[in-house]
């Protein structure tokens, strides 16, 4: 389960950090165990605070309940791979971002980069709680936007499942064997002092 990983054998940073963001990763071994209303609502309140161009605070998040009448709704725009474990998940959240900036009407260049934020502070609240939080994309966009009533000034982002943890003894196997950490490209690999360089 996800609070018995030593996470320090899977994740070895470079420089100090806060372990805050070596123990944020993406579980799929969900129970199916519900989770109240104020704990999913604690995620969303994590994600209000990220920080946004102009305090825009452009994204917005769709959810359903696991046993709602808007479950299959959301569960039914997964592609089937995702629907194998996201079965167990306890929401399903499907993240969007408004396109322009709310006072003036103007296109925001930075709407799903804030979005993207908000999206790392639910994450990491979720961790923080002991929460399953995966975030996908794998689900029909244009099937979100169709059904799920999204218009056109809004960008669907991704989706999330989040759940309480679960064994992974009853993901299938392929699942159980991606079912740690994952390490990270090295920093020298993603940091370049002053030009683009390949």
């Amino acid at each position: 389960m996800i609070n018995e990983i030593n996470i320090r054998e899977y994740r070895k940073p470079e420089y100090e950090v806060d372990e805050i963001f070596l123990k944020r990763w993406s579980p799929r071994a969900m129970s199916g165990e519900d989770i109240s209303h104020d704990e999913l609502m604690s995620l969303f309140e994590a994600a209000k605070w990220a920080p946004s161009s102009f305090n825009n605070q452009p994204w917005r998040f769709l959810y359903a309940r696991r046993d709602t009448d808007d479950w299959e709704l959301f569960f039914n725009l997964l592609v089937e791979g995702n629907k194998i474990w996201a079965k167990n998940a306890s929401a399903l959240i499907v993240i969007i971002s408004k396109k322009t900036f709310d006072q003036s009407g103007n296109p925001s260049r930075t709407h799903s980069f804030d979005a993207g934020a908000s999206w790392q502070n639910l994450a990491l609240q979720g961790s923080l709680k002991g929460l399953v939080v995966h975030g996908m994309q794998g689900f029909d966009y244009d099937k979100a936007r169709e059904l799920l009533n999204i218009p056109e000034e809004y960008e669907v982002e991704a989706m999330v499942a989040v759940g309480k943890p679960g064994k992974k003894e009853e993901l299938p196997e392929r699942l159980q064997q991606r079912e740690i950490p994952s390490g990270r490209k090295k920093i020298s690999e993603i940091v370049l002092e002053g030009r683009f360089k390949e």
